[in-house]
Parts: C-alpha cells; sequence; structure tokens
C-alpha cells in the first residue's frame, strides 16, 4: 500500500495528472484489489476539502511502473463529485 501511495496516477486517454494514490479498495474475502481512490484537487487552496475523487476499477489499471501508474479512465464514469 505505501508503495502506490508514492505513485502518479495518469490517465492514457487525455495523458492528464490525476494525482497521488490516496487509497486502495480491497475484497476483503479474497484479499484481491478492487480499486484505486486518488484524490481531486483541493477546492479554494485545500481548505473546504476536495473537488472529486477517482475511483479507478482494477480492470482500468493498465500499467504499474516505478513512479507512475497509468490508467485507461473513463472521466464521467469513474469519478465521484464531491460537493464543497
Amino acid at each position: 500500500m505505501y508503495d502506490l501511495k508514492q505513485k502518479e496516477v495518469i490517465n492514457v486517454k487525455d495523458c492528464k495528472r490525476l494525482g497521488f494514490v490516496g487509497d486502495v479498495d480491497f475484497d476483503i474475502k479474497t484479499g484481491c484489489m478492487l480499486a484505486l481512490i486518488v484524490p481531486g484537487p483541493g477546492c479554494i487552496c485545500g481548505f473546504l476539502g476536495r473537488e472529486k475523487e477517482y475511483v479507478i476499477p482494477f480492470c482500468d489499471i493498465c500499467q504499474v511502473g516505478n513512479d507512475i501508474i497509468l490508467v485507461d479512465l473513463k472521466e464521467k464514469e469513474n469519478t465521484e463529485k464531491v460537493k464543497c
């Protein structure tokens, strides 16, 4: 988990930097990773929480490298909006 938090997530669709891994969703019964959770940019310099977070299903992860994780993210389908 700690190793994943040091990696930057990049969307291969538009080469957009999404941020760094904030959390990982696991299936507690099987121990399999279900999704990566990447916090979005902060609202008003980070004072009022986050604008949105990216929930990236495991099947959308293309490649995990030494420094980055490449994902094929369909932004409208896989993002969760959080109001500031």
